[in-house]
């Protein structure tokens, strides 16, 4: 009787891989859901720091509009307004502001 309880225990372990299938699938749910997206965001914002130049129209990740007047790492000097200059570290520059056209303009209104 022994011998058989010692049997239906050594089966009920499983297949150690069958046990560790579960946290395989969510932890490629997280790097796919998670960790590849955020990845992808941070290369194009290097790109996007690194392809800056005087004159470009920039936004701050406070929100604030601005144009790039000199760029020395780590720093940005942006021109906010008629004589208002002032240092932004490069990494707070959020994207590059493309004025939107007249037929852009209307069709989020309408939205």
């Amino acid at each position: 009787m022994v011998a058989q309880g010692e049997a239906e225990n050594a089966g009920a372990q499983g297949d150690p891989f069958g046990m560790f299938m579960p946290l395989l699938i969510v932890m490629g749910i997280i790097y796919f859901m998670l960790l590849r997206p955020q990845a992808k965001e941070r290369k194009n914002h290097e790109a996007l720091l690194d392809s800056l130049k005087r004159g470009d129209e920039v936004v701050t990740t406070s929100g604030f509009l601005g144009r790039v007047t000199d760029i020395a790492d780590p720093f940005v000097t942006v021109e906010f307004a008629r004589n208002t200059k002032i240092r932004v570290v490069k990494s707070h520059i959020a994207k590059k502001y493309v004025e939107p056209k007249a037929g852009e303009e209307k069709k989020a209104e309408k939205a």
